[in-house]
């Protein structure tokens, strides 16, 4: 008998959430997100280089705009810290270079929503790099350096792709993604497409308010 009620109320509880995500598809929603990258940079020329990885935070807001029930479209606004760490001789002694880059990115995902608890996305990104601090290390010395940023053209800032899947909850979202720059633009409209770029993983715990 146990049992029995064990398994009505399991199902019953499926059912519960799965009805809930099934509306919510085709909902407008707003939401919160908050985690942490894990960035790089890898060398665009296939050449050898080495860098270890390091942890940032990342956080802003999430627009889901449905088309229909199995698209839709969702732009953000995210908080972005990526960078690097790099070890390395100098005169005989070994350093340390640590680099912070604070970055405001905005990412227009394409949604595919297959199944109820799932959400595949994938699309382009503009990220504007707001903050750059770097900070050597040796055996003498630490030394900080730190440069701000002012991105008032959209042309000055880096082009990426992401994509990831998001896991829904009712109104949790878990969310994991990757990124990678692809192409730098310029001011007066020439590109460049730099060696070095960043790469990055990223996991977020979001919450829906709408």
């Amino acid at each position: 008998m146990k049992k029995i009620l064990l398994v009505v109320a399991a199902l019953a509880l499926t059912s519960t959430v799965v009805f809930g995500q099934e509306s919510n598809r085709k909902k407008f929603q707003v939401g919160l997100k908050a985690g942490a990258n894990y960035s790089n940079i890898y060398d665009s020329k296939g050449e050898a280089f080495s860098a270890d990885g390091k942890y940032g935070l990342a956080g802003g807001l999430f627009l889901a705009i449905p088309i229909g029930k199995f698209l839709g479209i969702q732009p953000e606004v995210l908080f972005s810290q990526k960078g690097y760490k790099q070890t390395g001789s100098f005169l005989g002694g070994t350093y340390e270079l640590t680099r912070t880059t604070d970055y405001i990115d905005i990412p227009l995902l394409i949604s595919i929503k297959p199944i109820e608890f799932l959400t595949i996305q994938v699309g382009p990104q503009y990220s504007f790099l707001m903050k750059q601090k770097d900070v050597f290390t040796n055996s003498l010395a630490t030394v900080e350096q730190q440069q701000e940023f002012k991105n008032t053209n959209i042309r000055k800032n880096t082009l990426c792709l992401v994509g990831g899947v998001d896991i829904n909850i009712r109104r949790v979202v878990l969310g994991a993604r990757a990124g990678w720059d692809v192409q730098n633009n310029n001011g007066d409209g020439t590109s460049t497409n730099p060696q070095y770029k960043n790469a990055w993983v990223q996991a977020t715990l979001g919450f829906r308010i709408l």
